[in-house]
Parts: C-alpha cells; sequence; structure tokens
C-alpha cells in the first residue's frame, strides 16, 4: 500500500514536472518555425533586392544614351559678340564648349577638381558609403537634416544629377534637391554609369556639363570665358580659380568677385597640397602670382548695345538660337568706356547723387555703324534692363525742328529767308488756331531761317510747315530714320510726336550724309562659333538720297550757327567744326542734344522715367555737357571740316522766284550774312 501510495506521489510530481517541459518545447518549435520563415523571408527578400538593384542599373543602362549625345545637355544654344577689332566683349545664352576630354585637359586641372570634388574618383565604383556616412554625420552635427547639406556625392553621382537620371521632363533644380528617394536612385544609376563609361569619359561629360557662372557650362567654356584661353592650356593658379567654382559658381565667379575667387583658389591649392597633388613650392607659387583675368573677361561691356543687337538680328540666330553663333559686330569698347565715363563724371559733378534723372546715349559714324550705346544712368553692364536709347519713346522738342527746315531747303527756300517772328500769329495763320510762344518770351521781329534755327525760334518753323506742308515734313523726317508714328499737325513742328534717340541720331547722319538716308548698323556678321562658317551678313540697305545735295550742305550751315552762337554753345569746342541741335520738349520733360563732327554723329538724352519736368536743364545744357566731353574723348585729332555750301550752289539752287516772296528788299549777302546780322541786332536793341 506504501509502494503504491508512493508510486501515485512520483506519477503526480513528474506530471507536474512535465507540463513545463511540454510548454518550453512547444514555444521552441515555434521560434524554429518562426525563425526559418524569417530566414526565407530574408533570403527571398535579399534575392528580390538584389534582382530589382540589378535590374534598375540595366534599366538605367538601357537607357543612358552615348557619350557624345550626353556631352551637350542644352535646350539652348549661345551668342558670343565680338567687337570692330574682332575682340569677344559680350556674352549671351549658355556658353558651351564640347570638345574638352579629361586626358587633354590641364594636367592641374584634373587634379583640382579630383581634389575638391572627389579624392577617391579613380578608385570606387561610382558611390562611397563612407563619403555618404560622412556627410549625414556633419550635417546632424550642424543642425540640418541628415539630407540637408553636404552631400557626400562622389563625381559620379553629381553626373547623376546633371543628367537628371534621364528624366527629360524634369529640370536639373529639381534633380538637385536633396531626398531619400534622390539619393537610393543615384546608386544604381550612378553604378549604370560606371558600366556605361571608363572613368575618364564620365571626368569628361561632367567637365563638360558643370555650371561654372557667367553663364558658362563646363570647364572648357568657362576657360574661355574667364581667361580666354583653353582648358588644356590653362595654369596651375587658374586651374585652381575654376575648380573653386564648383561649390558655389555665382558667388565665386571672378568676373564677380575677383578677391572670393582668388581666396577660394588658395583653398584648392591648400587641398591639392595636403593631397601630394602638387608640391608646396608650386602651391606657394600660385599663391603669389594668381589667375588673372583679361580686360574684356571681367564683365559684359556694352549691355545696351548687346541687348539691340540681340534684338536686332534675326531671332532664330539670337534669341532663339540652338546653335552656338559668333556675331561680328560694330561696337568699339574705347568709345563705349569714353561714354560711360562721361555720363558717370557729369552726373557725378552737375545731378544730386539722389535723383532719379536717366540718360541715353549713341554714338555712330555717319555711315551708320553704331559703335557705342548707353540706355541708362546707373546700369551700363546690366543685360535686360530698360533701354532708353531704343526703347524710350519721347518728344524730341526743338530737336525735331532741323526737318522741318530741311524739308524747306528742299523746296529751294534759302537759308537766308526772312520770316517774321511774332508774338500773334499772322493773318493767314490764324486759321490754323494755332501758334506757339517762344521759350524765352521775345521775339526778334524779321530773321533769317539760320537765325531761327539756331536760336531755337518756335514761331518761324510752324509759320514754315505750314507753308511747305506739315505731310512733307513726315514725309522727310520718315526717309531719313524716325520710324515712330508722327501726327501730322503743326506742333509736330516744335516736336510733339516721340521718337527715339537712335531714330533721331541716325537721322542726323543722313544730313551729314549730304541727303542719303541711314539705316544704323550694329552687327555685320553672324557664323557657327565651332567651325567658323558664315550663316549670314547684315543686309547692306542701299542708302537712299532724300535730301538734295545742296539741301544737306545748306542745313549743316544752319546747324553749325547753332553750335557757334546758338543755343548749343556748350558743345563748342574750340577750333572744331561742329553742327547739331538742341532740344526741349514741353514742360522741360525732356532735353536732348544731337550733333555731328565729320567723324561722328551723337545724341544725349536726360529726362525722368515718370515724365517729371527736369529742373535748370535744357537741351543746351547738360546734354550738350555731355556730348562735348564725349566728343573729345573719341576724337584722336581735330576733325576735318564739314562739308560747306559753296556760292555757285548757293546761286544755283536757292536764288530762285519762290525765294522772292521771302527775301527782303535789301540785298542778300549769302557769302556773310552780314546785313541781315545787322538788321537783327538794330530791331533787338530797339525793343
Amino acid at each position: 500500500m506504501w509502494f503504491l501510495g508512493s508510486l501515485k506521489k512520483l506519477q503526480k510530481k513528474r506530471n507536474r514536472s512535465e507540463k513545463p517541459f511540454h510548454f518550453f518545447e512547444n514555444c521552441r518549435s515555434i521560434y524554429n518555425a518562426i525563425k526559418k520563415l524569417a530566414s526565407l523571408i530574408l533570403f527571398y527578400g535579399f534575392v528580390s533586392f538584389v534582382a530589382a538593384f540589378i535590374t534598375t542599373i540595366i534599366y538605367f543602362y538601357t537607357i543612358i544614351p552615348s557619350f557624345e549625345e550626353l556631352l551637350d545637355g542644352r535646350d539652348q544654344g549661345s551668342v558670343t559678340f565680338l567687337d570692330k577689332n574682332e575682340e569677344k566683349f559680350a556674352w549671351r545664352g549658355i556658353q558651351f564648349d564640347k570638345s574638352l576630354r579629361s586626358e587633354l585637359a590641364s594636367k592641374h586641372l584634373v587634379n583640382a577638381i579630383i581634389a575638391v570634388e572627389d579624392r577617391r574618383f579613380f578608385h570606387h565604383f561610382g558611390i562611397s558609403i563612407r563619403g555618404i556616412l560622412g556627410a549625414i554625420r556633419i550635417n546632424l552635427r550642424e543642425g540640418r537634416g541628415p539630407f540637408q547639406g553636404h552631400g557626400g556625392s562622389t563625381i559620379t553621382q553629381q553626373l547623376a544629377k546633371l543628367l537628371c537620371m534621364m528624366q527629360t521632363k524634369k529640370i536639373e533644380r529639381e534633380c538637385r534637391r536633396h531626398s531619400i528617394t534622390r539619393k537610393i536612385l543615384e546608386i544604381p544609376f550612378s553604378m549604370a554609369l560606371e558600366l556605361k563609361f571608363s572613368k575618364s569619359e564620365i571626368l569628361s561629360l561632367y567637365m563638360s556639363r558643370v555650371y561654372l557662372g557667367a553663364n558658362a557650362v563646363g570647364f572648357e567654356a568657362a576657360a574661355q570665358r574667364y581667361f580666354d584661353k583653353s582648358a588644356r592650356n590653362i595654369g596651375l593658379a587658374e586651374s585652381a580659380m575654376l575648380a573653386g567654382l564648383l561649390t558655389a559658381p555665382s558667388r565665386y565667379a571672378p568676373h564677380r568677385n575677383f578677391g572670393l575667387a582668388a581666396k577660394r583658389a588658395s583653398l584648392v591649392l591648400d587641398l591639392m597640397e595636403n593631397l601630394s597633388l602638387i608640391t608646396q613650392e608650386q602651391s606657394s607659387a600660385a599663391k603669389l602670382n594668381p589667375a588673372n583675368l583679361p580686360t574684356h573677361a571681367r564683365g559684359d561691356k556694352g549691355a545696351h548695345f548687346v541687348d539691340w543687337v540681340m534684338l536686332n538680328a534675326p531671332r532664330h540666330l539670337t534669341i532663339n538660337t540652338t546653335e552656338d553663333i559668333l556675331i561680328k559686330t560694330t561696337f568699339d569698347p574705347f568709345v563705349q568706356d569714353i561714354v560711360e565715363g562721361t555720363v558717370s563724371d557729369v552726373f557725378e559733378k552737375s545731378v544730386f547723387s539722389h535723383s532719379k534723372a536717366e540718360v541715353a546715349v549713341v554714338v555712330m559714324k555717319p555711315e551708320g555703324e553704331i559703335l557705342a550705346m548707353l540706355g541708362s544712368r546707373k546700369q551700363g553692364h546690366l543685360q535686360g534692363t530698360y533701354n532708353r536709347a531704343f526703347q524710350a519713346f519721347r518728344q524730341p522738342g526743338s530737336a525735331f525742328k532741323p526737318f522741318v527746315y530741311a524739308t524747306a531747303l528742299n523746296q529751294s527756300y534759302s537759308p537766308n529767308a526772312f520770316f517774321e517772328d511774332s508774338r500773334d500769329p499772322p493773318d493767314d495763320m490764324r486759321r490754323y488756331k494755332y501758334w506757339p510762344k517762344n521759350y524765352d518770351g521775345k521775339y526778334l521781329g524779321p530773321i533769317d531761317l539760320t537765325t531761327a534755327m539756331s536760336e531755337s525760334v518756335n514761331t518761324v518753323p510752324v509759320k514754315l510747315a505750314a507753308e511747305i506742308g506739315i505731310q512733307n515734313v513726315v514725309k522727310l523726317a520718315t526717309a531719313l530714320g524716325v520710324t515712330s508714328k508722327l501726327t501730322p499737325n503743326l506742333s509736330l513742328a516744335l516736336g510733339s510726336s516721340e521718337v527715339s534717340l537712335l531714330d533721331l541720331t541716325s537721322s542726323y547722319a543722313g544730313f551729314l550724309n549730304l541727303g542719303y538716308s541711314v539705316f544704323p548698323i550694329g552687327w555685320t556678321k553672324l557664323s557657327l562659333k565651332n567651325t567658323g562658317e558664315t550663316v549670314i551678313t547684315a543686309t547692306e540697305h542701299g542708302n537712299e538720297r532724300v535730301m538734295s545735295k545742296a539741301a544737306a550742305k545748306a542745313l549743316i550751315g544752319m546747324l553749325r550757327e547753332v553750335v557757334d552762337s546758338g543755343t548749343g554753345r556748350r558743345a563748342k569746342i574750340e577750333d572744331w567744326e561742329i553742327a547739331g541741335k538742341t532740344g526741349t520738349s514741353q514742360d522741360s520733360r525732356d532735353a536732348w542734344f544731337v550733333g555731328f563732327t565729320s567723324e561722328y554723329v551723337a545724341g544725349v538724352w536726360i529726362g525722368y522715367d515718370d515724365n517729371s519736368a527736369l529742373k535748370g536743364v535744357s537741351g543746351g545744357t547738360l546734354p550738350a555737357d555731355i556730348w562735348a566731353s564725349i566728343m573729345k574723348g573719341i576724337h584722336s585729332a581735330r576733325p576735318v571740316s564739314l562739308p560747306k555750301l559753296s556760292d555757285d550752289e548757293y546761286a544755283k539752287v536757292f536764288s530762285k522766284d519762290n525765294n522772292s516772296k521771302r527775301v527782303p528788299l535789301h540785298t542778300l549777302e549769302h557769302s556773310t550774312g552780314l546785313l541781315e546780322r545787322f538788321f537783327k541786332f538794330i530791331q533787338t536793341v530797339s525793343q
């Protein structure tokens, strides 16, 4: 009984001890099953991931175009401008040159790029895990997100960004955004690039597509833009400066801030020295003799001239070009410098610094070649700004009067024909219900046309326009080059219709050209930059005679009187023959001086953009001062004499019956005009 009892107790004890044993056994079985399942999931997941990763690489490999196709990723070409001496002076569009290969580039340039961007470039397969992790650590330490700021990207990964991973619908800025997704996709794309191309080809693509400031894409274009030499031939200092642009091309662009660019280049030299790519002696020598920019590379010169040419030349070869174009122009940098310097000096000395008065200047040759253009007081080097030289249309005031006198001379009116300058309109003018006042409120009585022009009398040109026909004045002004709409009423004789400075200046060139119309020319030839092949040459506009030779000479004589003794006296230069005309629009909103020597024609305008009145400024003051200073600066010697009307020409053309009603009872002395001046003097004294 005892044994049976003991056995039962043992069995109970065993049963109690077996229950936990079965529980743990079951847990271990479940754990093993889960472990096995997880292993299978991980294995097949890894296999799937690797398969997907390899598939992605293969996909990217198949869509990446050939090396030659990838060299140029622009959707628009570029325009490079050459001045009259065939020197580069301005650029538009994206500058590019796909001829550079990494193995042909300067050794210093390649080493500088490697030092700055990817020192292990030749030893990795497109990505650097250490670089990415290091960049994440730096970003977190500096308080940014893990993918904000430093990217840790290799050159191959940066090329992936530049290629936008072949996503044609996205722009590069979107592709360069920092995100985990982009970083992940960069890895297979970069590896596909490494499979597709050699290291030298990858580096060549990167060197051809990276932006380096001043609208230059690629190191060859940048070397040409900043140093006027090929990236094959640049030295250590120049290579360091170019490589320094990779961090922030707009900030470190040497044409904007050369000092900052030089400091950045010094840091690049330190990196190269630390990597033993150059010696300490080489680094020190490059720092002591930093890269030097040619004068023309320090910034766009003649930006307003260039803007005008871009609009004046065929748009499909300028604004909308898909090619790289060279434009040979008529631009003269020496003249442009004189214009900008003169305007700056005159405004600094004579205009309040807070004044918002603006200025425009055009200088041209008598045959029509535009040499210099300034369309703004403060923005002579900025492209795309408002260009008052050809985009602003303002009232020319008395600067339009020469067209009235030219029309009359063309109808054989004598420059010595007399008209009455009176406060009240003559009887035959009352029907027009328009009679102007003179600017100074004084009236000279009977005066000849030459005096009326030189003193800028208002009454005489209005009376004259009524006689010769205002439509004829419009016709002649248009034929001479005024392109804006001219309203055919008598106030037009005093410059009531708006014109551009460019049109007015080129029209005056027609006077100097002895009656032949002049077409303003800014470019002469457009050619392909890479081949030099001429695409188009400027059309030679056959100059049309619109004034008789005698009429043009007579008008030149009248315009000389304006400068010698009339309202344009401040434009006078001792012992020079100068012809020109002042102009001040209604309420003094615009002040003009347009004139010429035998070598140059120039026009100056001053006014406010909001049409406010100028205070103490007329065409005979600051515009004349600026004009005279420019002319002194651009002439190498005293200009030759202006064309003159001979006595025989005068007798043949102007001594006709249609002038008899305008000639006084006394005999006119054409050669001197002393008698007329005497009568004018007597009348002026008696008033």
